[in-house]
């Protein structure tokens, strides 16, 4: 009996002591000091931290609640990693959808109650799936949802007697006219259809592509129900649709040089600067393009349609209330500020850049608070034809795989995607096994 008993007390410790060493989230509350300010982290530029600043100062102004406000851009899911690592995570963070699925994994996000937070109720149903994980739980509350529309250079497709274009075929017609028929009338040949932040970072390709091969009929994965899913990159529809972007970088031209190397913020400054006349990407730039290109010199459509339809990537950013604080008090209190419409509507008169691009609470008018016909666009486009990336258990994997076979196909451009496709596919399927979540 004493020897049993020893064997379970030994077993038991080392079980404790594996817990304690072996989880990347902070679990031990015990030590950060609850006397410091809440500690807030966004994923941020210069232009849209001055948003949440006014944000969080008056947050502190209404419930005396301080907040060490700290925005990041570059390596920003490295220096999460690293607090993690060393089991002081940031107590509230603020970033986009698809950092879910990693978070819960690593365990550095805490499950959300809906009925517990105040304001829950009128959060949209469709914007909570937002922060819904695999397991059908919550870990995220949803702070702002949107959908990716089309920008184009008005005054270059009307100087060219072009229409707005409706479909694929009209969409890849202006884009070679944009590439070859000197739209800018500067008599130089240095312009281009398209503008693609084509890097592998962070999967971005892959997050640009994914509204193209759904409009194709394709898939990068296909849910097939209960939670489990099969792999599509390589199905007819989405060799197809790849196949089509393959062309248009390797044969027509049209895409901006350089595009395979660019994040979405160094890409932003083409368009900008005249280089290049079609861009798909979010709303949260429409702002921003007002003071520098002119709001009369661009439009924003909803995407043309392909084969299947116009369906585009429709997610946003959640809060995250981060494992291990010793203010859960406070996480939750500035969470329910910030769904609030007071807060989301400050959230959309951001200047030059909204933080909220659509709101998730019910009661936010986003016609009246924007009165701008360019985000009724948008919010259209959201409601009827906007889907988020499938609800696998983390598709961080899936998208960086995909961005990087969809990079080598652009660069190197094969006579066809086929081979490299499957390939892919043979990936993502033994990912898929990996994470218990195929048929």
């Amino acid at each position: 009996m004493r020897r049993r008993t020893a064997t379970t007390i030994a077993t038991l410790g080392v079980a404790l002591l594996l817990a304690g060493c072996g989880s990347s989230g902070n679990t031990a509350a015990s030590t950060k000091d609850p006397n410091k300010p809440l500690e807030v982290w966004t994923r941020s530029t210069e232009a849209t931290a001055k948003v949440y600043e006014k944000i969080f100062k008056s947050f502190t102004e209404k419930t005396g609640v301080q907040v060490d406000y700290k925005p990041i851009f570059n390596d920003f899911d490295k220096q999460v990693q690293q607090r993690a690592a060393s089991k002081d995570l940031p107590d509230v963070v603020v970033t986009d959808t698809g950092s879910l699925g990693n978070f819960v994994k690593q365990g550095w996000t805490t499950e959300i109650k809906r009925e517990d937070i105040a304001g829950g109720g009128d959060i949209v149903d469709r914007a909570w799936n937002n922060g819904k994980g695999a397991d059908g739980k919550f870990y995220a509350i949803p702070y702002s949802t949107q959908a990716m529309v089309t920008l184009i250079r008005k005054d270059w497709r009307e100087k060219l007697g072009k229409p707005i274009p409706t479909t694929w075929e009209e969409l890849d017609d202006l884009a070679r006219a944009f590439t070859r028929n000197d739209p800018d009338g500067n008599g130089q040949n240095d312009t281009y259809g398209m503008l693609v932040p084509g890097t592998v970072d962070r999967g971005y390709l892959a997050w640009w592509a994914a509204s193209y091969i759904w409009q194709g009929g394709g898939d990068i994965l296909d849910e097939d129900g209960g939670g489990k899913f099969s792999v599509g990159i390589d199905s007819p529809e989405s060799t197809k649709a790849i196949e089509r972007l393959r062309k248009l970088f390797c044969e027509d031209k049209v895409m901006q040089p350089g595009s395979l190397t660019l994040s979405t913020n160094d890409a932003h400054p083409l368009f900008e600067s005249g280089k290049s006349g079609i861009y798909l990407t979010g709303p949260y730039m429409i702002g921003r393009f007002d003071k520098s290109v002119g709001k009369d010199k661009y439009e924003v459509i909803a995407s043309p349609r392909g084969p299947a339809g116009a369906t585009v990537l429709g997610e946003g950013e959640d809060i995250y209330l981060m494992a291990g604080s010793a203010k859960t008090a406070d996480q939750k209190k500035l969470a329910e500020y910030m769904i609030t419409p007071e807060a989301q509507q400050a959230g959309m008169k951001g200047d030059p850049q909204p933080v909220v691009r659509l709101p998730v609470n019910k009661n936010v008018d986003v016609n009246a608070t924007y009165n701008d016909p360019r985000w009724a666009t948008v919010a259209g486009v959201y409601k009827s034809e906007a889907r988020p990336f499938p609800s696998v258990p983390n598709f961080t994997p899936f998208r960086q795989k995909t961005s990087e076979t969809l990079n080598s196909i652009f660069a190197k451009c094969p006579a066809d995607s086929s081979a490299e496709l499957k390939t892919l596919a043979e990936a993502l399927k033994k990912e898929l096994e990996n994470q218990k979540a195929s048929q």
